[in-house]
C-alpha cells in the first residue's frame, strides 16, 4: 500500500510539472532570440512578429492569443529592469515563488514561468489588447520603439531628419544637415545630447490655450483615461517621434478623466483606446486639431507630423522675386536661399515660431554663380538675405552649417530676433527723421501681387496710371492716405494692413484692367479701383484725384457706403 502511495504520489507531480512546462511560456522563446540578445535584436524579433500576428492582418486561429503573448514577451524584455527579474526568478516583478492570481481572478491567461530558480506565474488578459483596439470594429495598434543604435526599427534615423532639413547630407557638420559625430539617438533622447529624455507634458485647459493655440508651434496630443490601457505603448511611439524632431514638436497628453470638460470641448474623448492628435498649421494660418488614423508605428506617425508643419513661408522664384514684395508691410522680410526643391523642414518651423513678426519666403537656387544670387551679396549655400520694413537689405548669414535639428532652430530664432531688433531700431530713427512717415508706394508686379493683392488682403486700393505726371499724383496722395488711421486700416494680429496700396503702370498692364472694365478704363489717363479679392468685387473711383476726394472714396469703401460690383474674370497679371 505504502509503496503504490508513493507512485501516485510520484506520478501526480510528474503530471503537474509536465502541465506545468506545457503552459509555461518563455519570453525568449516567444520572440525566438537568445538570452543574451541586445535590445536592437529584441525591437526587431518584436516587430516581426507583430506585424505576422496583428489580428487586423491574421484571422487565423489562436492569432490573437499569440500577438498577446509576443506584447506581452516584449514588456518583459524591452524592460531592463523586468528582464534582470525574469532572469533571475522566473518573474518579471521580482518575486519569486508562486505568486497570487489565476485565470478565475483576473478573466485571462495564467502563464507559468521557468526562467529562473523559482517558478513564477504572470496573467495577460484575452481584453487587455481588445481594450487597445483589437475587436469591435476598434483601431488596432502596432508598436514600435527605437533601440540604441543609430536608427529605430522601423529604418529611419538621422540621415531621414537632415535630408529634409536645408539640403545636405549627415556627417561632420555639413551644411544644413550635418549631424557631427551622430550615430543617431535612443528614443526619448534628444539627438546629440544622450542621455536627455523626452518628456510628454501634461495638458490642461489653461495650458492648452496659453502654450499651444495658434502660438506657431506644432504640438502631437495623446488624450486617455487612466483605465484604458496602450496609452503607454503610444506614449512610446510619440516620445521616439519627438526624439527625431526635436525642435520642431512638442508633445502632450491630456487625461480626459482630469480634463473633461476640455476633452468634451475639443471633441478629442477618447472611448475604447487613446487617440493621437498634431495640432496643425497645414490648412491656414489659425492652428486646428487633426486626429491620426494611421498605422501606430514611428515612421508614418512622424510622416504625418512633417505633414502638418506650418506653411508660413511662400516659395517664390528668385528671378521674378523683387524688393518691393518684401516692403509692402510693416513687418521685415526674410528669404531663405537654398538647394531644396520644397521647402525646408527648419524654415516651416521657423516660419511658424515668428510668423507674426516676419514675411517669410524661400527660393530654391542651385549655386552661388546664378546672378540673381550674386545680385544679393550672397557667396555661400544656404543662405538667409532679410529686408527691413525700410527696404534696407541684410544678408543675415551665408554658408549656413549646424549641429541638429533643435540647436539650428535656436540658433536661427535667436538670428531672426536680433534681425527684429534691428529693424525696431530703423522704424524708431526713421520716424524721427521723417515725422510723416512717409514710405513708397509699391508698384503691382507678377511677383508682390499675392502679398498686395492676394486673398489674405481684404481690400487693396490700385492706383492705375498712364503717365509718369499721374503716376506721382497717384502716389502723393496715396502715400498720404496710407498714414492715416482710416476705419479698418490696421487691425490684424499679424501686422498686415487689412488694407493694401498699389500703383499699377496701366499702359504695360492694360490686359489686367479688363477684369474691371471691358474696355479696361481707356479713356482714363488715371483711375482708382477698390478691389476685394476673396470676394471678387470692385469699385472704381474715376472722379477728380484730389487727397480729399479720395479719402472720401476709401473711407465709403471701408465703411460699406459703397456698391462693388462683381468683376469680369479673375484678375491676373502677365
Amino acid at each position: 500500500m505504502g509503496n503504490r502511495l508513493v507512485l501516485w504520489i510520484f506520478l501526480s507531480a510528474l503530471l503537474f510539472f509536465l502541465t506545468m512546462e506545457a503552459t509555461t511560456i518563455d519570453p525568449y522563446k516567444v520572440l525566438g532570440v537568445e538570452r543574451n540578445a541586445s535590445q536592437r535584436e529584441i525591437q526587431k524579433a518584436f516587430h516581426k512578429l507583430s506585424l505576422q500576428y496583428h489580428p487586423d492582418k491574421n484571422k487565423n486561429k489562436g492569432a490573437q492569443a499569440k500577438f498577446s503573448e509576443i506584447n506581452n514577451a516584449y514588456e518583459i524584455l524591452s524592460d531592463e529592469e523586468k528582464r534582470k527579474n525574469y532572469d533571475t526568478y522566473g518573474d518579471e516583478k521580482g518575486s519569486p515563488g508562486f505568486g497570487a492570481g489565476s485565470p478565475g481572478d483576473h478573466g485571462g491567461y495564467t502563464y507559468f514561468t521557468n526562467g529562473g530558480p523559482g517558478k513564477n506565474q504572470f496573467t495577460y488578459g484575452p481584453s487587455d489588447w481588445q481594450s487597445m483596439g483589437g475587436q469591435g470594429g476598434s483601431k488596432s495598434f502596432s508598436f514600435s520603439f527605437g533601440g540604441p543604435s543609430g536608427s529605430s526599427s522601423f529604418g529611419f534615423g538621422m540621415d531621414d531628419i537632415f535630408s529634409n532639413l536645408f539640403g545636405g547630407k549627415p556627417g561632420g557638420g555639413g551644411q544644413f544637415g550635418g549631424f557631427s559625430g551622430s550615430t543617431g539617438s535612443r528614443p526619448g533622447s534628444q539627438p546629440g545630447s544622450r542621455g536627455s529624455p523626452v518628456s510628454i507634458s501634461a495638458i490642461s485647459s489653461q495650458v492648452y490655450k496659453k502654450e499651444i493655440v495658434d502660438q506657431g508651434m506644432t504640438w502631437l496630443l495623446l488624450s486617455y483615461t487612466p483605465s484604458l490601457k496602450g496609452h503607454q505603448h503610444v506614449e512610446s511611439v510619440i516620445k521616439e517621434v519627438a526624439s527625431s524632431l526635436q525642435g520642431a514638436l512638442k508633445i502632450g497628453s491630456i487625461n480626459c478623466e482630469t480634463e473633461p470638460f476640455l476633452c468634451k470641448d475639443l471633441g478629442i474623448y477618447p472611448r475604447r483606446m487613446p487617440r493621437v492628435f498634431v495640432y496643425s498649421y497645414k490648412v491656414s494660418e489659425r492652428g486646428s486639431l487633426v486626429e491620426y488614423d494611421g498605422d501606430w508605428a514611428a515612421k508614418p506617425l512622424k510622416m504625418f507630423c512633417q505633414d502638418h508643419l506650418p506653411r508660413f513661408s511662400k516659395r517664390v522664384d528668385l528671378k521674378h522675386f523683387e524688393s518691393s514684395t518684401v516692403t509692402v508691410h510693416k513687418l521685415p522680410s526674410v528669404v531663405l536661399l537654398s538647394t531644396k526643391k520644397d521647402t525646408p523642414v527648419i524654415w516651416r518651423v521657423l516660419s511658424g515660431l515668428h510668423h507674426n513678426h516676419f514675411l517669410f519666403y524661400n527660393a530654391e537656387v542651385h549655386d552661388v554663380s546664378d546672378p540673381t544670387v550674386k545680385k544679393l551679396g550672397v557667396d555661400a549655400l544656404p543662405a538667409i538675405v532679410g529686408w527691413l520694413s525700410n527696404g534696407e537689405k541684410h544678408v543675415l548669414k551665408a554658408g549656413i552649417t549646424i549641429k541638429d535639428m533643435k540647436s539650428a532652430i535656436n540658433e536661427l530664432s535667436a538670428l531672426l530676433e536680433g534681425f527684429e531688433k534691428k529693424n525696431k531700431k530703423a522704424s524708431s530713427s526713421q520716424a524721427k527723421k521723417s515725422p510723416t512717415g512717409e514710405k513708397q508706394i509699391p508698384l503691382l508686379t507678377e511677383s508682390n501681387f499675392d502679398a498686395l493683392c492676394g486673398e489674405k488682403t481684404p481690400v487693396c486700393i490700385i492706383g492705375a496710371f498712364r503717365s509718369s505726371k499721374e503716376r506721382k499724383k497717384l502716389e502723393s496722395i496715396l502715400n498720404t492716405l496710407s498714414q492715416k488711421s482710416l476705419s479698418r486700416q490696421q487691425n490684424s494680429a499679424d501686422g498686415r494692413d487689412s488694407i493694401s496700396y498699389t500703383l499699377l503702370d496701366a499702359s504695360k498692364k492694360a490686359s489686367f484692367l479688363n477684369a474691371f472694365d471691358k474696355a479696361g478704363f481707356k479713356s482714363l489717363d488715371k483711375v482708382l479701383v477698390a478691389y476685394k479679392p476673396r470676394r471678387g468685387t470692385f469699385a472704381a473711383f474715376e472722379g477728380e484725384m484730389t487727397t480729399e476726394e479720395v479719402e472720401r472714396f476709401i473711407g465709403s469703401v471701408l465703411n460699406g457706403d459703397i456698391r462693388f460690383t462683381k468683376t469680369r474674370q479673375k484678375p491676373v497679371l502677365k
